[in-house]
This record gives structure tokens, sequence and C-alpha cells, in this order.
């Protein structure tokens, strides 16, 4: 009889949920995703349940890759726009975040500056007047650790990155974890953690990019979307919030009732106009009516030519909702696919842009000894 090697109690722990995730029809499965430059290697967890649904998680950037997921018809695709490949990830001359952890702090930050305790600092711009989405060297820039996890009948990844004291700009050296988990319900949860050493802001969130009838197949005009925001927050022409907290009713934005996206999207409003000049489009931070419960839906999409269905579920108090208006056609995704004006929504929970500069809105400052979290879940069907 083959002898078995003594296992540790964390050993033989980690080796029964691995077992029970696999009875469950969970797997995760590590390969090899390329490298940085220097030779950094990146890796690819692939995520899976019983019914097929596959989730692609990168180390670089914690980004998440892909997302498969069946129709009304059984058939599956990705619905996740993103790349093949490590190299185009890295490619930052037209850089729109497919799939990224965004850090330190999602969204604008008016001419890349905010004070905090008497103190200014200056975060460099990166979208015109503004530092967006953390800078040019945000937390998508850099090759995170990871873990595999398996754990409440899920299995899942966890990523850990520590963002330097002074990086980018902002105060405080920053650890955060974001860990992602998939279960038999169809369900891709986000959980993010972060502690800080000195005072600090942040607004960490995740830039997915969502075509229901798959990445690469056509726009997403056709696809309706509810979002369950009464008001939200109006902006400047510099895309900057005006401090406004403004009844959506009555406007191109409202969506409290199902909605097709392409319905209103170039109507002649200076809100849209302000969002994309040349064509229209929405790009807004709703504050929903949900206020951080994660029993109820935050936002739901179908599309009716697939079927498939995203609810959006999120402790967060707002949502950024996003067509892809700054893709036109010249970005080769996965498999070579050029991805169209419109071709996507990006669903981003998080606070309020520009939060740091508005003492009214929900602060997004981390005090050392307090850790910050935040969920968020997407939840995948079809009818």
């Amino acid at each position: 009889m083959k002898k078995v090697p003594h296992l540790t109690g964390l050993a033989l722990a980690l080796l029964m949920s691995s077992v029970a995730a696999h009875a469950a029809g969970l797997s995760n499965q590590r390969s090899s995703f390329g490298t940085l430059a220097d030779g950094t290697p990146i890796e690819k967890y692939t995520l899976t349940n019983s019914h097929g649904m596959k989730v692609g998680v990168i180390t670089y950037g914690a980004v998440l890759q892909s997302v498969i997921v069946a129709d009304k018809h059984g058939k599956l695709d990705d619905v996740l726009l993103g790349f093949d490949n490590a190299k185009d990830y890295q490619a930052k001359n037209n850089d729109p975040h497919f799939g990224a952890t965004i850090g330190r702090y999602g969204n604008r930050i008016a001419d890349g500056t905010f004070s905090l305790d008497g103190h200014t600092y200056k975060i460099p711009l990166n979208a015109g007047p503004n530092a967006m989405h953390g800078g040019p060297e945000g937390f998508d820039t850099h090759v995170w650790k990871a873990v595999p996890t398996h754990v409440k009948g899920s299995v899942g990844v966890t990523l850990s990155y520590v963002s330097p004291d002074g990086q980018m700009g902002f105060p405080g050296a920053l650890s955060t974890q974001v860990t992602y988990s998939l279960d038999d319900k169809d369900e891709l949860r986000i959980q993010f953690h972060a502690t800080t050493t000195k005072p600090t802001v942040l607004n960490l969130t995740n830039h997915g990019y969502y075509n229901l009838a798959g990445e690469g197949n056509g726009t997403i005009l056709d696809e309706v979307a509810t979002i369950h925001a009464s008001h939200y927050t109006p902006v400047s022409a510099k895309l900057i919030p005006t401090g406004e907290l403004a009844p959506v009713a009555g406007t191109p934005v409202d969506f409290l009732k199902p909605t097709v996206i392409g319905t209103h999207i170039k109507d002649d409003n200076q809100q849209l106009k302000y969002a994309e000049p040349k064509e229209g489009g929405f790009d807004f931070n709703y504050v929903l009516d949900t206020k951080g419960d994660l029993s109820k839906p935050a936002v739901e999409i179908t599309d009716p030519q697939s079927g498939r269905r995203l609810q959006l579920f999120t402790t967060q108090p707002a949502v950024q909702f996003y067509t892809s208006n700054s893709l036109n056609g010249s970005i080769a995704g996965k498999g070579g696919k050029l991805y169209p004006h419109w071709g996507a929504f990006a669903l981003e929970a998080e606070h309020y842009p520009d939060s740091p500069n508005h003492p009214a809105f929900p602060s997004t400052r981390l005090n050392p000894g307090q850790t910050f979290a935040q969920t968020t879940v997407l939840k995948f069907s079809h009818e």
C-alpha cells in the first residue's frame, strides 16, 4: 500500500476544501498568461462551475479577463471585453481599463488635486484636466500576488498589492486585497479590502465592459437597462460633478423602468453631449436607491436576443454607468475582434467621482486602524 504523506492541519483543510469544491462541480485552474517586459510572470486563474460558467482572472492589474456564460439556448459566449494576451493589456496608448481593478481612486479627481488635514495632494493628470482611475500608473499597471480560495460553496482567487506611500501622489502605504469568487448560482462575487498607514482617500472598483450578446458582437444599444437610482450627479463640461444630486425623472438618463439603452442615447441633451460630444452617450454616476443593501439589485440589464441577464448587487452608494463612448472600432480585442463605439456597457460600483473635493458627498477617507470593505455581486441568468 502506498504511504500517504503527513499533512499539516492547514494543508489538510485546503485539500479537503479543494476536494469539496470539485465535488460540487467547482474548479480552479492556474495557467501562464505571459510576462511583463522585464520577464515578470503573469498568471491566469480560471474559475469554473457546474453549469459551465467560466471566469478568468489575471494577476496583471488583478484584471477580470473573461466571463463565459450560457444564453437561453445553452450556447456559451464570453460577454466581457478584453484581450487574449498580456502584451495588449500593457499597451497604454489607448487604455480602456478592460476588466481592471481600479485604484487608488476610481473615476475622476478634478485637476488631480485634493486636500486632507490641511495638506494638498497632487495626482498626475491622465484624462484632460483630471486625474482618472488613480493616475497614469494605477493599480491595473502592476502585477498582484495571488492565492486560490475554496470557501462557502464557491471557488475563487484572492489577489493582493501594496501601494507604497506617495505612489501617484496618494498618502499612506495602502494594502489592498480583491477576491473574485464563483458559485453554482452563476454569481460572481468581487470583494475588496484595504488598510492604510496614513489618512488617505480611496475608491476601489472593477471596470468590466460587458456585451450580453457576446464580446465583439455589435453594440449594446438594443439591450434593456434598469438602474434603481432616483438621482444622479450632473457634471460640468470637465465631466466633474457640480455637487448637485438631480432627479433622473423626465431626463434621458432615467432608467428607473426597463429602458432600451439606445432609446435616448442620441438625444439633444447637454449632459449627454458632455459625456460624448460627437454622438452622445452615458457616463454618469447614479446614486443608488438600494443604499448598500446586497439583497436588492442595483442594476439589471438584459439582452433580448440571447436572453442573457445581468444583475448587479453592491454595498456601494453609486454605480457609474458608461456606454464605452471611447471605443471606435480601432481596438482589436479577443480573437482580433474590433470593438465598436457603444460596443459594451460598464457598471462601476463605487463612491461618487471627485468626492474628496465635495464634503457633502459620502466620504472616501480611510484612516489607519480602519478597514475599507466593499462587495459587489454580478449574477448571470437567462430568460
